[in-house]
């Protein structure tokens, strides 16, 4: 008589195991269900962190625009170089740009969803 080992049963079981499972038609549902559940939550998830991180953006650029309105006031008294004003222009622009496009992002997902 051959010995065979635990790990060796419990690969056979598992084998018939999924093997059975493949054939019912309840656990195919139950999964198809589920995968099409995730897909549902992970576009909804996607789309709240497009709309989070374009709100974070534009809040910073709005911080930036009260930046450069001090900056360039400054820069009208003299009493600061052209340089901070820039700086401020450029970061401004760049993250009003960010938090737009990504608001764009969602726009652009949701327009493609049957309604």
């Amino acid at each position: 008589m051959s010995k065979v080992s635990i790990a060796q049963k419990l690969g056979v079981l598992a084998r018939v195991a999924v093997q059975q499972a493949r054939r019912s038609r309840t656990l195919n549902a139950l999964m198809k269900a589920s995968a099409t559940t995730a897909r549902a939550f992970g576009g909804a998830a996607h789309q709240l962190w497009l709309e989070v991180t374009g709100l974070v953006f534009l809040v910073m650029a709005a911080g930036g625009g009260i930046t450069l309105h001090r900056e360039y006031a400054k820069y009208e008294a003299g009493r600061a170089g052209s340089g901070r004003v820039v700086i401020a222009i450029c970061f401004t622009v760049a993250f009003a740009w960010f938090g737009v496009s990504s608001f764009w992002k969602v726009k652009r997902k949701g327009s493609g969803r049957a309604r």
